[in-house]
This record gives structure tokens, C-alpha cells and sequence, in this order.
């Protein structure tokens, strides 16, 4: 039989090993452990089992990363804290689901004013400080030659600037983070540069011009708050899409300052065709060859950043769960 001691302190150990599962980042999480914590609710769904019993689906980040959670015991209470509440306090469970990690959530609340919680570490955000990209996506502004496509880059840029400075790319996929759709177009404007470097028959006005206009309409297209969370689509993003949106902005702002038809419709095709396939929202395939490597920026900051997330955390040497962004790869991070 054990003593008073003994007693004393194996509870004093198991409470220590609690206290070590306490707010802990997402990206440090391993399946098996207890959790504690402050996460930010980046969106939930209330959703039903095979055999017709409620749920709600959650996905919950930090400044680390995401991870999904369930609710398996629905209430009405549960729902509306979710809906009013954009920092939660969870205690629940990591599993492992089909090669990835979730939290099972066993108790939820809002966080409370009396909480001693630092909010910026839980919004993901870009690496970079949101003046420091703005800043730099206006110096590429001043590189465009034409004095109208300029302006017309200027007059959007300064209409839409307040909202650029913490608006994610996306509300799931890549850059869907607080100061993510400026990161990507700085990071697409960097590569472009030196594209352009390299086939020197690029007319870099459009390049610069391409970049920065093409996915500006997700402002219109999505409803985000000041820490990057997208709550849903808006009724003209659900109707048109930000292409579509795009488009109506250089057609509109055009006019205002006598832009040429010519430079209007072929900025206008750049937007139209970027997403490349009519599935994805395109329908007329690039036709110039800004529009084209237009393309090819989206697409390779678009995997270049699933890649470096995905691999954010893992060990040299070591492969990463399942990733569904990447067609269910699993990524090798390569030894240091």
C-alpha cells in the first residue's frame, strides 16, 4: 500500500504534467496528450453524424498553426458561444484521425477579461509588419512607367489600404492569415521582379500592375475582422467571386482617369485568367505573356507557402502527416 507520501506525490506529478499541457502552440500538440488552453475559433460548423446526431466542426488556430476540433456533445449554449466569442479557452484531448491530429474538445468557455492571455500570440499573422509590406508594394507601384496604369494601381491601392493591412488570401487555404493577402503579393512581386529579369521581353508595368490588382477584390469578397478570421463569404463573393469583382474595379476606377481601352482590357483579362481553368473560376486561358507568368506567381507562392506551413514544426529527417492541400501528400523535411 502506498504511503500519504507516495500519494502526495504522484498527484503532485500528475498535476505537473497537466500544467505542461497548458497552453500549448498548436504546432507542438501530439496526439495522446491533455489540453488547456486559449485558441482563436477561426470557423465553426454545425454538422451531423451518420446517424443524424448534431455536432459542431471547428477549426482553431495560433500564431503556430491550426488544428480541428470537435464538439461531439451539441447545445444550443455551445453554438452561440462560438458565434460570439472569437477567443475560446479549450480542455480536451488530441487524437489522431486519419494520419492527422484533432482535439477533442471535452470543455469550451469565452475568454474573460479577468484572463491573462496575450492575443497576438494567438493570431496567426505574416512575418513580416504589415507598414514594412505596404510600404514595399507602393515602391513597386513607383516602378510602373505608365503614368495611367499607375494611377489607376495607386487609386485602388489607397482606396482598399486600411483593410489590406490585416485582410487574410483566403479563409481556408494559403495566406489565410491576418496580413495574408498583402505578404502575398509582396512575396509575388519579389518573384516577379526577377522573372522578369530573366525573359526580358515582360512588360514589367503589367507584371507589377497583374500582381497587385488580381486578387485585391477578395476585400469585397470575403468578411474578415481585424484579426485575419474570415466569418464568410459576402453576398457579392458568393454571387461573383473576386474575379469577377476585379474586374468591375479596373473597368470602374478606369474610367474615372480616362484609362485606354486597350490597357483596361488587357489588365482586366490579366484578372480574368489567372486562375487558368474555367473550374477554378477562369474562363478564357492567359492570352499574353504577363498574363501567363501572372499564372505561374499565383501558383507557386500559393504552394511554396502550404509547403513551408506544412513543414513548419517537423523534425529534420521526418515526414508530415497527410496534407490535404497538397493532393494528401506526405512532405519529407530534408536534414539540415
Amino acid at each position: 500500500m502506498s504511503s500519504i507520501e507516495d500519494l502526495l506525490n504522484d498527484k503532485a506529478r500528475e498535476q505537473m504534467k497537466n500544467m505542461s499541457n497548458t497552453n500549448k502552440n498548436i504546432s507542438e500538440l501530439k496526439a495522446g496528450e491533455k489540453v488547456d488552453g486559449f485558441y482563436l475559433v477561426k470557423s465553426f460548423e454545425v454538422k451531423k453524424t451518420t446517424n443524424g446526431k448534431q455536432y459542431i466542426d471547428i477549426e482553431l488556430v495560433d500564431k503556430t498553426g491550426e488544428i480541428n476540433a470537435k464538439i461531439w456533445e451539441y447545445s444550443e449554449e455551445k453554438e452561440a458561444l462560438l458565434a460570439d466569442s472569437s477567443i475560446v479557452k479549450i480542455r480536451g484531448e488530441v487524437l489522431e484521425w486519419n494520419g492527422s491530429k484533432q482535439l477533442k474538445v471535452n470543455k469550451i468557455r469565452a475568454k474573460m477579461p479577468t484572463d491573462s492571455v496575450k492575443v497576438s500570440e494567438l493570431i496567426p499573422s505574416a512575418p513580416i509588419e504589415q507598414e514594412e509590406m505596404l510600404s514595399t508594394v507602393k515602391s513597386y507601384i513607383n516602378k510602373i512607367m505608365d503614368e495611367e496604369i499607375k494611377l489607376l494601381v495607386e487609386n485602388i491601392i489607397s482606396k482598399y489600404s486600411n483593410k489590406l493591412s490585416y485582410y487574410p488570401a483566403a479563409k481556408k487555404n494559403h495566406h489565410s492569415y491576418r496580413g495574408g493577402l498583402l505578404y502575398h503579393m509582396l512575396r509575388m512581386l519579389q518573384s516577379g521582379e526577377r522573372l522578369c529579369q530573366v525573359y526580358d521581353f515582360l512588360k514589367t508595368d503589367y507584371v507589377y500592375s497583374g500582381v497587385i490588382l488580381h486578387d485585391i477584390c477578395k476585400i469585397l469578397e470575403m468578411d474578415s475582422d481585424e484579426y485575419g478570421v474570415v466569418s464568410d463569404y459576402t453576398m457579392e463573393g458568393k454571387l461573383l467571386g473576386h474575379i469577377i469583382q476585379g474586374i468591375k474595379e479596373i473597368e470602374t476606377e478606369g474610367e474615372k482617369i480616362g484609362l485606354s481601352r486597350e490597357k483596361s482590357v488587357v489588365l482586366q483579362h490579366m484578372v480574368l485568367s489567372h486562375h487558368y481553368e474555367p473550374e477554378f473560376g477562369s474562363p478564357k486561358k492567359p492570352m499574353t505573356p504577363e498574363a501567363e507568368i501572372l499564372h505561374f506567381l499565383d501558383i507557386i507562392d500559393a504552394r511554396m507557402f502550404d509547403f513551408e506551413h506544412a513543414l513548419e514544426g517537423v523534425e529534420s529527417g521526418k515526414f508530415t502527416d497527410k496534407i490535404w492541400l497538397l493532393d494528401n501528400r506526405n512532405l519529407y523535411r530534408t536534414m539540415d
